[in-house]
């Protein structure tokens, strides 16, 4: 199996033998998932594709003790995620582990190097092809602590805790902010509800506040612990699950399922996400429940909740944002 994206691309035709390795946070791709090494991933979906082909797989969030032969991180498009990565490892693996960070040029990977200085650590350029470089460096320990990333920040009566690449990482999105408009006259006082996508736990502190039985779920780890954190910080209570969608969670109907569901991965436009959310919302819903979801305006989502429940409504529409309502009979 060859190499199908760029930075693995790239990484296939090194002469390291990376068997062994330790491979953090990277995309898709079958050389990886099909070859050696253990995963480290905050992303459901990947770690779901190596369990499934009895691959080691580990979240930093529920990580045995490892001792790689070396480790490749995967310069996310957030950088001061990939700064935490570092930080992580730095702190969990033993000082002299070899290092190697790849990533796209227009990711920002060239920055790596001022990064690697400011930590202590040194660096070279192994390679670039396909707009991608790598380079090479050990990791150490430095006086820093990689929770120090986490922080928290007011909104709607809340204290929100909030992570790099976490949704909305700092501040309450406008489409959130509208769609939160709107909850207070289209859900019921009571009952259970779902929070699909629920970064850094803003619905679903609201929803919890309100009383109402909140499940929460998220396919990224940082806003998985996010929303946990949330709810604590708040004295609120609610069940969090690390969920591709719904395949992680209890088979549980719901009397709302409530959303800003992403569209981007990394920078491309998916719509995988949204669209199996809406696709399996009947299922989930008691009768008479509803999905409550913003969306940006400019998405194609009426044509799904058409064909998922035969009808629906706006509930709001700044030309920015719509708020979708849809009932199942």
């Amino acid at each position: 199996m060859s190499a199908e994206t760029p930075v693995c691309q790239l990484l296939e035709r090194q002469s390291t033998d990376y068997r062994g390795w330790l491979w953090v946070a990277p995309p898709r791709d079958r050389w990886l998932e099909e070859g050696e090494g253990h995963l480290l991933s905050a992303d459901q979906t990947l770690l779901s594709a190596w369990r499934e082909g009895g691959r080691g797989a580990s979240s930093p969030f529920a990580m045995d003790e490892l001792a790689p032969e070396g480790v490749v991180l995967f310069w996310p498009k957030a950088h001061a995620q990939g700064e935490w990565w570092l930080l992580w490892l730095c702190a969990r693996l033993a000082p002299g582990t070899p290092l190697h960070v790849v990533g796209e040029n227009q990711g920002g990977i060239k920055r790596v190097l001022k990064v690697l200085a400011a930590l202590g650590l040194g660096c070279r350029k192994v390679d670039s092809a396909r707009r991608c470089s790598l380079f090479a460096s050990r990791l150490d320990r430095v006086d820093i602590d990689p929770d120090a990333a986490w922080t928290s920040f007011e909104a709607e009566g809340l204290t929100l805790v909030s992570h790099p690449g976490v949704f909305g990482h700092g501040k309450l999105d406008d489409g959130t902010r509208l769609l939160l408009a709107q909850l207070a006259s289209s859900l019921p006082n009571q009952g259970s509800v779902l929070d699909m996508g629920c970064g850094d736990g803003i619905i679903a502190a609201w929803l919890a506040r309100r009383g109402l039985a909140v499940t929460a779920a998220d396919v990224n780890g940082f806003a998985v612990e996010a929303t946990r954190r949330t709810l604590a910080t708040n004295g609120l209570e609610g069940e969090v699950f690390h969920s591709d969608v719904y395949a992680g969670l209890p088979q549980t109907r719901f009397d709302a399922i409530v959303s800003n569901p992403p569209f981007h991965q990394e920078r491309a436009v998916d719509y995988g996400p949204a669209g199996r959310l809406i696709a399996g919302a009947p299922e989930r819903l008691e009768p008479g429940g509803q999905l409550v979801m913003v969306a940006n305006a400019f998405l194609p989502y009426p044509d799904l909740l058409e064909r998922a429940f035969g009808g629906f409504e706006i509930l709001a529409d700044d030309r920015r944002f719509r708020v979708y309502r849809a009932v199942k009979r």
